[in-house]
Parts: structure tokens; C-alpha cells; sequence
């Protein structure tokens, strides 16, 4: 290789050949969107030479904390912490939660390496509480650093990033958690066969989507997971959940049909990633994660914030055992009239995550209370979200997730009008389960956020481009909310509508569903809010109508 000194840590007979310089040996790229493009072509990935200047020049542009440790802080530490023990017998701190580091082909010295900087990072970062993935960066880094001093600096400077609009690293177990709900959230929205095989195989598929992280920092072999780093320095954390996502695209399309390896899906997920390479290459892999058109990253970033805001007022903030999800619908104590134990798991497991935890509570039932659509706004008013269900004379099934408390509709002044936000879904059980979301998730080319006016500026990680404010006040929200979207109508939000005389679900070109003030007779057809078929016999009379509202356990 050009530069031994890159790899003085690596043992070359275990270096994969797609990693050695076999590639151009210089970058002269300056336009953000141009470094884009080259990054998830892999121009830099043929040559180790060049992806340690590429990495150094990302790195250094980090805008970072006035006080960073760089590496003349690394010599000065790391005498005193690691003192006289070998490097290969030091303990790992305990914000990696036991998370091993990954050897990616260094050699004994260079495993000892990542130990030492682990170690002097956690001292000078003692605010770090939770960081699984760092292993993986440090070890990865170190084959592109001159010696641990540099690596320990491209580190420190990663993660210290100061930008209030750029996530780079999770460093605390609420940022972590609140992480794996988001991503929970997406695989929900954009992987709905892989979604519904989890939930059949797995007892809590939360458990499942908690892995996400370390699929990508830990199990992904060097080659794939060094190609992953090269978009992310450019792109930012949103390129983390694209690569997952299309991992388990991959394990669904390899695995649906075929009994798993083990009683244990999360550990059959891990072994087909460390063997990813029987199944797609690289270039396979990131071209699947680059045709996923995901939400913006404005409102990614919205979602993480709901999450995060949903654990504290759990008080989940530190590691604790997780909740089974199967376990927020008990068996023993679920009554309906409509669906079964099962069917509402069913619908359970299409919520947001951070409602995931809640348990069932019945606001409203018509034969409880009655058949009046007065008294169903009384029952719910002042429950967000809830949940629709209703059951024709033909016993056929359906309903809708309505995520904004009904007492908005009183803000019109009696006007009959559409409120409520994208993360609204309907969807029919009886007699075939079909789920129609917001039509603007399948379809993202109706629309783009009107947070970000130039295509550069919505793909621009924020170290390369205008920071985004960080006042409370112009943070966008709710998740999903309408107004952040340049729609071409207002039909394709016409999310949920009440009036004295009419409940409303979806519009424009027909309605999801209508119900008259009698809760007696309905209808449904095709909407542009949600691009949905019939939910059941287009004009049908009510047999049963009851909401549901979302419960903490710990307030029962």
C-alpha cells in the first residue's frame, strides 16, 4: 500500500481486497452535492489512502464544542489511565453496555488501541452515558488514523459536534432509546412485509428493532460498514436508518417463506448480517437504502423528539428491562365488542412506538353508552390519540388510528373542517386485514417539507451548510403535521372532521369513512388522503361503534 502509515494497527493478511488502493488517490471535490454523489458511488472505497484524506478533511469540518480534546490531550492522558496494563486485558468502559469491539482485521496492537482511546474518551467525555456504537467507530477510524493520538481526535471531534440541527452519535440511553422507537416508527411506514414477520415471529418486536444499531456498528463486515461511514460523514445520522432498513428488506426477502434458524429472530438478523455477503454486495446494499423515499430530515427529526419526549414522561432515561409489547393487550382483561385479543395486537403493532407501551383503554362503546355521536365526542375529548372501531350488520370490521384529541374540531366554530396530522391511518380487519396510511408516505413525490427550499439544502449534512435554528419556536410540529408539507390541494389532508350531524375520516374525491349523528348508518369509499379501497360494504348500517384511548400502565 502507498501509506503504511495508515496501517500500522491493520493485519494485512486479513485485509480485504476491496479496501487496499486500488482507487483514485486524490479528491478535488468542493460541491456539497457532487461529495454526495462520489460518496454513495464508493470513489474513495477502492483506495485506503485516499478515504483516510477524505475522512480527515469530513472530520475537521465537524463543527465541534470551543474545548475538544485533540490528540496532544490523548498523549498527556493516556500514561496515567491505562497505567501498566496491557492494553489487550483493559477493561471497556460501561457506556458501551458490553458491546464487544469488532476487529475489522486489526491486529493485536490495534485492538488494544481501541481499548486505550475507549478508555480516555470516557475521560474526558463523562458526560457520555450510553454509547454502544462507539466501539465500532474507533476501531473502523483507527485504520485511517497515523496513531491512536489522531484516531482519539476523530473521535472526540464526532463526538462533539455542536450543531443543535446535527445527530450524529447517541450518546445517552434516552437518545439511544428513542432512536430504536424512530426506527421501530419507519419499519412500520416503510417496510410493512418485514414488519408484519416480525411481529408474527417474535415475542416483543420492539426487542427486535432495539438491535438496529448494532447490526450496523458491530455485525456489518468491515468493507460494507466502511461504505456505510463514507455517506454518513457526508449525510448525516438519516442514513443510519436507510441502510437498516434496507438490511431487513434484504433478511425478508431472503427469509419470508422459510422456517428461521432459531426460536430467537433477533439472533437470526445478526447472523444474516455478518453473512450479508452471500445475500448483496455493498453497492447493492446501498443503492436498496438510497431508493427508500424516506421523510425529510426535519421530520425524522420531529419523530425522535416525540419519542424522546414519550420516555421521560415514562421516566425511561436510563437502561431498564423492556416492557413484552404483546403484554399492553392483556388476554385476561380485554373486552370488546368488536375485535379479538389478537386483532387488536394486530392493530397494536401499527401504532407509533411511543405509544406502543400504552394499554387499551375504552372511551366509548355504543352499546355502553348509547348511539350518539354528542356523547362519543364527550367520551374522547381530552384523549390524543385514539382509536376508531366499528362493526357493520354484515359483521365486517374496520376503523381508524386518529391522532388529535376531537376537541380540535371545536376551534371552527361550528364549521364542519379537517384537522389532524399524517400519521392518521385507517384500515378494515373483517374480512381481510388491509391497512391504508397517509398517501403522502407511499407517494413523497406529491410533496417536499417546506422547511428546506433548495434540493442541496435538504440533503446537506448541517457541518456543510446554514445551521438550522435551534429556538424552540421555530421547530416544526407536530410530527407530520400538514402545514409542513407543500401539498398540491388540500384534499390530501383531509385527515379527520367532526360535526353535530357527521364524523368524517379522509377526503377529497370521497370519504374513508362517514357516519351520521345517529351512529346508524355509514359509508365508505376511495379518498385522496389516504388513496384507500372501500373499507367495507360502501353504505352499511352500525351494529357497534367504540374509541379507544391509550393508557400509561403506571397510571392505572
Amino acid at each position: 500500500m502507498d501509506s503504511p502509515g495508515y496501517n500500522c494497527f491493520v493485519d494485512r493478511d486479513k485485509m480485504d481486497a476491496s479496501i487496499q488502493d486500488l482507487g483514485p488517490k486524490e479528491l478535488n471535490c468542493t460541491e456539497l452535492q457532487e461529495l454526495k454523489q462520489l460518496a454513495r458511488q464508493g470513489y474513495w472505497a477502492q483506495s485506503h489512502a485516499l478515504r483516510g484524506k477524505v475522512y480527515q478533511r469530513l472530520i475537521r469540518d465537524i463543527p465541534c464544542r470551543t474545548v475538544t480534546p485533540d490528540a496532544s490531550v490523548y498523549s498527556d492522558i493516556v500514561g496515567k489511565i491505562v497505567g501498566k496494563h496491557s492494553s489487550s486485558s483493559l477493561p471497556l468502559p460501561e457506556f458501551v453496555d458490553n458491546t464487544q469491539v469488532p476487529t475489522y482485521c486489526l491486529n493485536t496492537r490495534g485492538e488494544g488501541a481501541v481499548r486505550k482511546i475507549l478508555l480516555c474518551i470516557a475521560n474526558q467525555f463523562p458526560d457520555i452515558s450510553f454509547c454502544p456504537a462507539l466501539p465500532a467507530v474507533v476501531a473502523l477510524l483507527l485504520h485511517y488514523s497515523i496513531d491512536e493520538a489522531e484516531c482519539f481526535e476523530k473521535a472526540c471531534r464526532i463526538l462533539a459536534c455542536n450543531d443543535p440541527s446535527k445527530k450524529l452519535i447517541d450518546q445517552s440511553f434516552l437518545a439511544f432509546e428513542s432512536s430504536c422507537m424512530t426506527f421501530g416508527d419507519l419499519v412500520n411506514k416503510y417496510c410493512q412485509a418485514a414488519h408484519k414477520l416480525m411481529v408474527a415471529v417474535s415475542e416483543d418486536v420492539l426487542q427486535v428493532y432495539s438491535d438496529w444499531q448494532r447490526w450496523l456498528f458491530g455485525e456489518l463486515p468491515l468493507n460494507y460498514f466502511a461504505r456505510v461511514f463514507d455517506v454518513f460523514l457526508v449525510e448525516g445520522y438519516k442514513v443510519l436508518y436507510r441502510v437498516a432498513l434496507a438490511i431487513l428488506k434484504f433478511f425478508h426477502k431472503v427469509r419470508a417463506g422459510q422456517p428461521l434458524e432459531s426460536d430467537n429472530v433477533k439472533q437470526d438478523i445478526r447472523i444474516f448480517v455478518k453473512d450479508i455477503a452471500k445475500t448483496v454486495s455493498p453497492e447493492k446494499l446501498l443503492e436498496k437504502a438510497f431508493a427508500i423515499r424516506l421523510f425529510s430530515r426535519k421530520e425524522i427529526q420531529l419523530l425522535q423528539m416525540a419519542n424522546e419526549k414519550a420516555l421521560k414522561q415514562k421516566g425511561i432515561t436510563v437502561k431498564q428491562k423492556r416492557q413484552f409489547v404483546h403484554l399492553a393487550v392483556h388476554a385476561e382483561n380485554f373486552r370488546s365488542e368488536i375485535v379479538s385479543v389478537k386483532e387488536m395486537r394486530d392493530i397494536w403493532s401499527w401504532i407509533p412506538e411511543r405509544f406502543a407501551l400504552c394499554q387499551p383503554l375504552l372511551l366509548f362503546s355504543s352499546l355502553q353508552h348509547g348511539y350518539s355521536l354528542t356523547r362519543f365526542y364527550f367520551q374522547c375529548e381530552g384523549h390524543e390519540p385514539t382509536l376508531l372501531l366499528i362493526k357493520t350488520t354484515q359483521k365486517e370490521v374496520c376503523g381508524a388510528y386518529l391522532s388529535t384529541d376531537w376537541s380540535e374540531r371545536n376551534k371552527f366554530g361550528g364549521k364542519l373542517s379537517f384537522f389532524g396530522t399524517g400519521e392518521c391511518f385507517v384500515f378494515r380487519l373483517q374480512p381481510e386485514v388491509q391497512r391504508y396510511e397517509w398517501v403522502v408516505i407511499k407517494h413523497p413525490e406529491l410533496t417536499r417539507p417546506t422547511s428546506f427550499k433548495s434540493s442541496e439544502a435538504a440533503a446537506a449534512p448541517s457541518f456543510l451548510s446554514h445551521s438550522v435554528s435551534s429556538d424552540p419556536a421555530d421547530r416544526l410540529s407536530p410530527f407530520l403535521a400538514a402545514r409542513h408539507f407543500n401539498l398540491p390541494s388540500k384534499t390530501e389532508s383531509m385527515f379527520m372532521a367532526g360535526g353535530n350531524d357527521c364524523l368524517i375520516i379522509g377526503g377529497g374525491g370521497g370519504q374513508a369513512l362517514y357516519i351520521d349523528g345517529d351512529l346508524n348508518r355509514g359509508r365508505t369509499g376511495h379518498c385522496d388522503t389516504f388513496n384507500n379501497q372501500p373499507l367495507c360494504s360502501e353504505n352499511f348500517l352500525i351494529s357497534a361503534v367504540e374509541a379507544w384511548g391509550f393508557q400509561d400502565p403506571d397510571t392505572q
